[in-house]
């Protein structure tokens, strides 16, 4: 699967992300770190109580900064990592992502990101002059280019980044959770995701290099209208899957919050074989992951430098 995001939501230096990634959710802060060139990834997690972090656009993410930051310290000091900094993977609730079409764009990054700006005006219910802004162009033909373009609130920003300088790192690339989670997959096929927290559910579909599908859907707490909307979700996605490719959707690989076997019940579709996105590894995790799942750290790390 090629990258998606190459220009990460922050100043990254070049020469490809760090070897380490943190992905940070309100369960907790997974850590991943490559011990060296070639050798398998090790993880481990620092769980959060309740309310220390509360994804999303319009409030403040960060509600307890010192145990976000002791967490972010804990779970990255287990794994010994051979950087100060780190991939910084965020939750899909705080980041809007759009495809955007334009007759042409500028190919320089300080030319282009006025017209996405300006683009994203409309789009989005905060100031966009100072937010974080990632993009990337997916398909590029005479007059007509396809862009991939993710962006979240300057504040918000600068809270994530806040705490892990606290910890005693620098985030050297940020990324939203389900754009991370897509590079673990080692295929150039259509590949139909599903990335599931207990707030929302994101859908994608990746064909090769292009993105054709990014959709993210707040969930209810209830839990029967909760299923019944990550059933409508997945349904929605397949649906699409089979318009775009004219082909049905035989295997959907999924990451999240529940057990891949429990969410095949959940979707309960006997046409859709669900597959881990990103298998538990067997070696190499220094504490429980619990329920945590680690495609996002697995994606960010590979794009490792």
């Amino acid at each position: 699967m090629n990258s998606f995001l190459k220009k990460s939501i922050s100043t990254t230096k070049p020469g490809g992300r760090p070897p380490v990634a943190v992905e940070l959710s309100p369960e907790g802060v997974l850590a991943a770190a490559l011990p060296a060139s070639g050798e398998a990834p090790v993880y481990a997690f620092a769980p959060l109580l309740p309310g220390a972090l509360l994804p999303g656009i319009g409030e403040p993410n960060i509600r307890d900064a010192e145990a976000v930051s002791d967490a972010i310290r804990t779970a990255l000091n287990k794994v010994s990592p051979r950087t100060r900094a780190v991939s910084l993977v965020l939750p899909d609730t705080s980041v809007r992502v759009f495809m955007l079409d334009f007759d042409s764009l500028p190919a320089r990054n300080s030319e282009a990101l006025p017209v996405l700006r300006f683009r994203l005006r409309k789009m989005v219910p905060f100031d966009v002059e100072h937010a974080g802004v990632s993009y990337q162009v997916l398909t590029q033909e005479k007059n007509e280019w396809k862009v991939l373009t993710a962006v979240l609130p300057g504040p918000i920003l600068a809270e994530y980044e806040a705490v892990v300088r606290a910890a005693g790192y620098e985030p050297g690339a940020i990324l939203p959770s389900s754009l991370a989670a897509l590079e673990a997959i080692d295929s150039m096929e259509a590949v139909l995701a599903a990335n599931l927290t207990p707030l929302a559910l994101t859908t994608s579909i990746a064909n090769g290099s292009d993105l054709l599908l990014h959709r993210t859907l707040d969930l209810p707490e209830e839990p029967a209208l909760r299923l019944s909307e990550i059933q409508r979700g997945i349904a929605v996605a397949a649906a699409y899957f089979e318009d775009k490719l004219q082909a049905p959707a035989r295997t959907l690989h999924y990451a999240g919050c529940y057990e891949t076997s429990e969410f095949a019940r959940c979707i309960d579709d006997p046409a859709i074989t669900v597959v881990d996105l990103a298998p538990r590894p067997e070696t190499g995790v220094m504490t429980s992951l619990g329920h945590a799942s680690i495609a996002g750290a697995v994606g960010a790390l590979a794009g490792a430098r």
